[in-house]
């Protein structure tokens, strides 16, 4: 017995067709309507309640992978010479998050009413950002399209991969973390209240570690709730600060001072920098304009108006290592003598994918060396409270058993 589902769908001449379909799963039913031409941007189960789907669709978002596979499958279809709005189409075919499916499908419609590629993706600025329509539009104008869209490829992949790793190397430290507070909150608000109450049947006066174990938990239990509270809500108001710009530029510049994070930060901005810059140079943009791109998207205030300095100074003439010599705590010597030889050389592209090479690995070198380290700290400071807690419970009995002799 199949399931019905409710869908609605764009033909491709754009019309909107919604319907029934009758399948055995949902990705049955995408396939059958795909084989009739029809590219579904909504289905749902005909008992499901669609207003409370859409809802939920609503915080429904665009994995960075799914953006970064598009790009490549973009660029292997490009250089196969394949038309540009059957490429889209067949793009929207193969992509199974709806919401991403709309917006090719919607690019599609663009192109084949006469908008070029760039304006059509400059539309959707949560999907592709004014990097990678730059990207685009630098290929168009120089007619090398193809090359760029395949240097954009590679970049948004060098990326992903860079962003995974960071993540990857955070999870274990995390989870170990979480557990540690776990097992401390299990401890503290069911153990330790019954150890109060055997203390105070043996009519034993606690000592003063025990009393102070029993108070904080008391508390806990007690006022927890509030204190939960008070933390969330000072969560919030410091998320909505630091969405400001005045609590961006405090918090980028503190965050580059910390001990031990702040150079691993700068070394991921710098390369962030360096590839970015390198991309739109090697995609033959502008270096005043690359500058000014690469400032709105390293995503660090400081190194933002860096970059937007020498921005201004190119266009007056100025080579971009002149500006960054003026910053020597945010930008090392080695970074403005490779600025240096490309300048010179007039290959600013490969000098900066050296940069990149090179913080690439003093991050690896240092996410591996972070993670080596906080592991035993995490297990010394769970060992701690363990041995806290035990000491707790222990002394006591021992001196209950102490009194009986």
């Amino acid at each position: 017995m199949g399931v019905t589902f409710n869908y609605q769908a764009r033909t491709k001449e754009g019309q909107v067709r919604t319907g029934v379909v009758e399948a055995a799963s949902g990705e049955a039913a995408l396939e059958l309507l795909e084989k009739y031409g029809l590219y579904v941007t909504f289905l749902e189960e005909a008992e499901a309640v669609p207003v409370l789907y859409k809802k939920i669709k609503i915080f429904q978002r665009i994995p960075r992978g799914e953006i970064v596979a598009f790009s490549r499958q973009l660029a292997i279809m490009f250089r196969s010479k394949i038309p540009i709005i059957e490429i889209f189409y067949t793009l929207a075919r193969q992509t199974r998050n709806l919401i991403f499916r709309e917006k090719i499908i919607k690019i599609a419609e663009d192109i084949e009413g006469g908008t070029i590629l760039s304006s059509a993706l400059f539309r959707h600025p949560k999907i592709f950002s004014p990097f990678y329509v730059s990207m685009v539009k630098s290929g168009e104008a120089s007619g090398t399209l193809s090359e760029v869209l395949e240097y954009l490829a590679d970049h948004l992949e060098r990326e992903q991969d860079f962003r995974s790793k960071i993540i990857g190397a955070m999870i274990y430290p995390a989870l170990v973390f979480l557990v540690v507070m776990a097992v401390t909150a299990a401890m503290i608000l069911f153990v330790i209240p019954k150890l109060g109450e055997i203390i105070k049947e043996m009519g034993a006066e606690p000592p003063f570690i025990t009393q102070m174990v029993l108070g904080f938990s008391a508390i806990l239990r007690n006022w927890g709730w509030m204190a939960i509270l008070i933390f969330l809500a000072f969560i919030v108001v410091l998320f909505r600060y630091l969405k400001t710009e005045e609590g961006k530029r405090i918090f980028d510049r503190f965050s580059l001072k910390i001990p031990i994070i702040g150079p691993f930060f700068q070394k991921v901005y710098l390369s962030r920098f360096a590839e970015n810059l390198s991309t739109l140079v090697e995609g033959g943009l502008p270096i005043a304009q690359a500058l000014e791109i690469t400032g709105e998207v390293v995503g660090n205030e400081v190194y933002k108006g860096i970059l937007f300095e020498a921005r201004d100074d190119v266009r007056k003439g100025e080579p971009i290592s002149s500006v960054l010599v003026r910053y020597p705590k945010a930008v090392p010597p080695l970074v403005v003598q490779m600025c240096v030889v490309g300048e010179r050389t007039g290959r600013m592209a490969p000098a900066l994918m050296n940069i990149v090479s090179y913080y690439k690995k003093e991050v690896d070198r240092t996410l591996d060396n972070f993670v080596s380290i906080l592991e035993p700290i995490l297990i010394v400071f769970l060992g701690g409270i363990v041995a806290l807690l035990i000491i707790s419970v222990l002394m006591p009995i021992y001196q209950v058993g102490l009194a009986g002799f």
